[in-house]
């Protein structure tokens, strides 16, 4: 979920992956014709120009997109990320990926997703400042705490949002916290929202670790990725015990066989802005990461990174899809011909959405929460999702993603079909 190198254009996109693995799960549970194309097609899709003033007086107008994938079974959610290849192609994606997510887990939400085709880098904090309210103001019709809820995603943080809930809360006449989530706790943010993503992630691992029964102490972790979910993330396993040999961000990897200390990495990329140049360790690309022969494999950047071009040398025995989409539908083919235990994205990142829900809540009875509630409840919450699909999978002789939307798409077509079509 942070920038990371973008895909060859020649693999297949995010929503090829994401309408092939609903297509082949409808085959297999024998889904109704009708509600398999209702699902194909996302229910609104907005384009937007986003113009904004420039710090030194010219206009820039950038594309922004927001996208509802589906609202059965409760209002849209959905992060907004900052990213120039962000296309209208890759947030439906993202935004059907949301809806089995949200479905998985039991979270009473449908799928959304919205993106701003920008290079953040190239912007000061006054222009993402006034860019950000400009395209807030653009999806007005369609967010909303009962309609829509973004949160932060890609190159966004807890200050965008709370942009947007202001600007928001300023059409509106009166403060509207419960508009995002993922803001910051003076202004009805959650406790425990900001490593929610990392949090899931390693609650998913240590779910696989046991069902193969390995131990936490014994297992070497790779992740692609060094942002939001994959820094974090490597923190918290470090943490835990686990021995974290590989890191990568934009600019390259570390890899050490005998293990990385996370904190000494931080500094370093404080100071420099990349962990690149790290003296503990050898100097790798994100290719290269990838390929390391370690127990458990965590691409937390973006989509397309394992294909059919290199999916024969991932050596990992576990990969934990911490980003969305970061292995292509024939990538997984191959992967799973070889016997490479895959928690599919939907599972393995919901942390997120999970404590963006329990944010929503909390706006909404304005009674909050303690960090020790929040995170007891999403262990609770991924581990029943985990041990849901993990059963489901083990019954039909499914992989762990087949599951995995199994459930979701079934809960989805199950509340299409018991309310019915309009008219």
């Amino acid at each position: 979920m942070e920038h990371q190198e973008q895909p060859d254009a020649s693999h297949e996109s995010a929503w090829e992956t994401a309408l092939a693995q609903l297509d082949e799960v409808a085959e297999l549970m024998g889904l109704a014709p009708g509600v398999h194309q209702l699902l194909r097609a996302p229910k609104r899709a907005l384009t937007v120009s986003v113009p904004f003033r420039m710090d030194d007086g010219s206009t820039r107008v950038y594309q922004g997109h927001r996208v509802q994938h589906n609202v059965t079974r409760g209002p849209a959610k959905g992060g907004i990320r900052y990213h120039q290849d962000v296309t209208i192609d890759e947030v439906k994606a993202l935004a059907m990926w949301m809806t089995w997510k949200c479905a998985v887990t039991g979270i009473p939400f449908g799928g959304a997703k919205g993106g701003v085709e920008v290079d953040p880098r190239q912007h000061s904090r006054g222009e993402l400042e006034r860019m950000t309210r400009r395209y807030a103001s653009e999806i007005l019709p369609l967010i909303g705490p009962e309609r829509d809820i973004p949160a932060p995603d890609m190159n966004t943080d807890e200050e965008i949002m709370s942009w947007i809930m202001d600007t928001y809360s300023a059409n509106k006449g009166y403060s509207v916290p419960g508009v995002v989530t993922g803001k910051p706790v003076a202004i009805g943010g959650s406790k425990g929202r900001g490593g929610a993503t990392s949090r899931g992630v390693m609650y998913m691992i240590f779910s696989a670790l046991r069902s193969r029964g390995l131990a936490i102490e014994e297992v070497s972790i790779a992740i692609q990725g060094y942002g939001k979910v994959g820094g974090r993330a490597a923190q918290m396993l470090h943490d835990a015990g686990c021995q974290v040999v590989a890191i990568s961000d934009v600019e390259g990897g570390l890899y050490n066989p005998k293990g990385l200390d996370p904190e000494a990495i931080n500094r370093h990329k404080q100071g420099l802005g990349t962990v690149s140049g790290y003296p503990g360790a050898d100097s790798i690309t994100n290719q290269e990461l990838l390929e390391i022969d370690c127990d458990v494999l965590v691409p937390a950047a973006v989509e397309g990174v394992v294909t059919v071009k290199n999916a024969d040398r991932v050596r990992a025995d576990i990969v934990c899809e911490a980003a969305n989409g970061p292995i292509t539908f024939e990538a997984d083919k191959v992967l799973n011909d070889r016997g490479i235990f895959v928690v599919p994205d939907i599972l393995a990142n919901a942390g997120g959405v999970v404590v963006s829900y329990f944010e929503w809540v909390q706006d909404i009875q304005a009674y909050f929460w303690s960090e020790e509630d929040v995170n007891d409840r999403l262990r609770d919450i991924l581990e029943r999702a985990y041990g849901e699909v993990e059963t489901l999978a083990n019954e039909k002789g499914l992989t762990l993603r087949q599951a995995a939307h199994w459930i979701g798409v079934g809960r989805v077509a199950e509340a299409h079909l018991t309310r019915g079509l309009f008219p």
